[in-house]
Parts: C-alpha cells; sequence; structure tokens
C-alpha cells in the first residue's frame, strides 16, 4: 500500500492526499477537470460562479473525468445556496465545502445522498461544533492561508483539531511542497488543501497579468492581514488599492467605496444620486461601519477586477503567504506529482531512520 493512502483518499476516491481549494473567480471546471485528472480531489467555487452556469460547470466536470468525483463549495448565505445544495445531491458529487454552514437537516440531506461534508474552519471551537452538527471532515485553515483567514498558525491549530475530532483532518494554509505535505500526515492529518499554489498554475484562469504580481512577491511581509475592505481579517497581496483604503479615515474610506461601486455601476447597481445621498447622510451617523458595508458589497466586484479583468492594482489579491517562496507556474499534473513524489521521499526517510533507531535500540539492548 502506498505511503499516501490515507483515510481521505480513500473517502474522496483521490489517488493523492492534496485537496484544490475553492477560489473565487479562480476555481472553474478547468482547474478541477485538471486536478482530478491528476490525482488529487479538486472543488468548484460555487460562491462566484453565476447561478445559470453552475450547472453547466458540474456537467462540464463529470464529461471530462467521467465521474462526480470533485466537489462543490458554496456559502449559505448566497442568493443560490439552495441551488447548490440542489445541485450537489442531483448529481451525487463527492463532496461539499462550505464556511458558514448548513443546518443539521441539509446535512442530513446530503448524507442521504452520499455527499460528504468537509466545512473549512479558522478555529478550534468551529471545527467541534461543525463535527457536532454532522461534518465527515474538517479542513483546519491556520493563519497563513489567504483571504479571510483566523489568527491562529497552522502548526498551533492543527495539532489542537486532531486532539478534539475523530473525523479525518485535512490541514492548509503555508502548504505548497511535498515536505509540507509530509509534516502534516506525521502529524496525523489526512491530507493537505492548497489554494494559492493552485492559483499559481499554468491550469489556472488567473490573467497572465495577474499572476505576474504573484510571482513577482518575494517578501512575506508584502502579504499580510487587513481589516480594511470588509472589517474582517482578510490575507491579501499589498497594492495600491488596499495602501489607500487603509491610510484613509471613515469619511474618506467610505467616498472610496462609494466611488468603488459608483465605478461599477453595473454589477454594484450604484448610481451617482445614491451615491452623494448615502455619503452625506452617512456623516451624521457611522461612516465607518457604512462603508465597510459598502465596500463588504463590492468586494465580489473588487475581486473580478484583479482576477478575472487582470487589473491587479484596481482590486484585491487574496493570497496565502505561500505565494512569496513560489517562482514558477507548472501545471496541476507536474505540480501534484512533485508534492507527491517529494512526500513520499521525505516519509520514507523518515521511516527509515525509525527503523535504524530501532535496530540500534535492539543491539545496544542485546549487548547489555
Amino acid at each position: 500500500m502506498s505511503i499516501l493512502v490515507t483515510p481521505v483518499t480513500e473517502a474522496l476516491g483521490c489517488r493523492y492526499p492534496i485537496v484544490q481549494t475553492a477560489m473565487g473567480w479562480v476555481s472553474d471546471a478547468n482547474l478541477v477537470i485538471a486536478t482530478t485528472r491528476a490525482g488529487g480531489f479538486g472543488f468548484l467555487a460555487g460562491a462566484t460562479i453565476p447561478a445559470e452556469e453552475v450547472e453547466g460547470e458540474i456537467q462540464r466536470v463529470i464529461e471530462a473525468t467521467g465521474g462526480s468525483n470533485f466537489g462543490l463549495n458554496f456559502h449559505m448565505f448566497q442568493e443560490n445556496a439552495s441551488q447548490c445544495v440542489d445541485l450537489a445531491v442531483k448529481y451525487r458529487l463527492r463532496a461539499v465545502s462550505y464556511g458558514r454552514g448548513p443546518d443539521q437537516q441539509t446535512i442530513q440531506r446530503f448524507k442521504d445522498a452520499g455527499v460528504l461534508c468537509i466545512p473549512t474552519v479558522g478555529a478550534l471551537k468551529h471545527a467541534v461544533k461543525a463535527v457536532d452538527l454532522g461534518a465527515d471532515m474538517i479542513t483546519i485553515q491556520g493563519g497563513e492561508g489567504g483571504g479571510h483567514t483566523g489568527g491562529v498558525p497552522t502548526t498551533i491549530l492543527l495539532p489542537q483539531v486532531l486532539d478534539a475530532v475523530k473525523v479525518p483532518v485535512i490541514a492548509a494554509g503555508g502548504y505548497s511542497s511535498g515536505r509540507g505535505l509530509a509534516s502534516a500526515l506525521a502529524a496525523g492529518a489526512g491530507g493537505i488543501a492548497m489554494g494559492t499554489r493552485f492559483m499559481m498554475t499554468s491550469d489556472s484562469p488567473t490573467p497572465q497579468t495577474t499572476l505576474q504580481r504573484y510571482l513577482a512577491i518575494q517578501d512575506t511581509q508584502k502579504i499580510r492581514v487587513t481589516t480594511a475592505v470588509d472589517g474582517l481579517r482578510h490575507r491579501m497581496v499589498e497594492n495600491p488599492f488596499i495602501k489607500r483604503l487603509e491610510s484613509a479615515g471613515p469619511i474618506k474610506r467610505l467616498w472610496i467605496a462609494l466611488s468603488s461601486a459608483r465605478k461599477w455601476k453595473a454589477q454594484t447597481g450604484m448610481s451617482t444620486t445614491h451615491m452623494v445621498k448615502t455619503f452625506f447622510k452617512a456623516i451624521g451617523e457611522d461612516a465607518a461601519a457604512l462603508s465597510q458595508v459598502v465596500m463588504s458589497a463590492n468586494q465580489p466586484v473588487l475581486l473580478q477586477r484583479s482576477m478575472v479583468e487582470g487589473y491587479p492594482d484596481e482590486g484585491i489579491l487574496p493570497s496565502g503567504q505561500v505565494a512569496a517562496v513560489l517562482d514558477d507556474l507548472p501545471s496541476c499534473r507536474e505540480l501534484i506529482e512533485q508534492v507527491a513524489q517529494e512526500a513520499e521521499q521525505c516519509l520514507q526517510r523518515l521511516c527509515a531512520q525509525a527503523q535504524t533507531s530501532q535496530l540500534k535500540e535492539g543491539q545496544e539492548k542485546t549487548e547489555v
């Protein structure tokens, strides 16, 4: 049996314990197809796929890979959450992932259909709660991860959760290599999940102008947490837009938020008249709070601007800290095979060292 066969590979039906996360505007059918064909497990980003296209994307992956051995990510607060639930059940997808989870009744629907529930959490208490609600596995994301992230490093969070739950645990946040996979497996995890590393592949739909911005980063300090966008912890690449937002006071930050919403009127519905009325109303109330609400609504458009349209200075660039150590764009197959091979070598060395130590200890006992 391969040293990389784990409860995660057995449950998900993939060759390697390597999961491609559901990144907004990045994890499309093509990326999931490439991941699946290479032996990993991929999630479609159902939260950012237009409602009228979700079923088509699912069908594309099924047709290209010969089965439903992949997952769908969604959030219960998105408008088409019920559609995502229905489609996951209809096509008997292998798994679903989510942050703010569905209720027990919905989770039971998944279980009845044989769909595994794999929530992503950033804190111990959330992991325990998710398992109580019926999660089949848990993905923990340490603070090194990109996008909305917690403040607990993976090296602390992983052992905490492993001690607290009895379901398989997938480690995320800071992983990009076989050494990382080997260390996670040695700690007791059933596999790793990677987002930034899969985004930085030749199979990613991310525009080259944006990918080049990620490749140019060589300092982890430039990939930092900010709360300026929506008030929540958000790890992203530092760029002119974020610096301008952070340096602004409450009134100016509100004006930036409203101006951004007005700039992309077609997507946000913000007219000039509405913008001006909202601005003057907020001056007499809570400009800081309102700016966060507006920026939160702007967030999908800001992501599109950088991750779809290719203007990295005008949008936001979610990123894990690992981007600072990545300098290439391999295919998903090259990436997965390289990670798997390196992990096997690391674990085999570890096993060989353990065997040598045992033999030496036995010899010493015999001599005594």
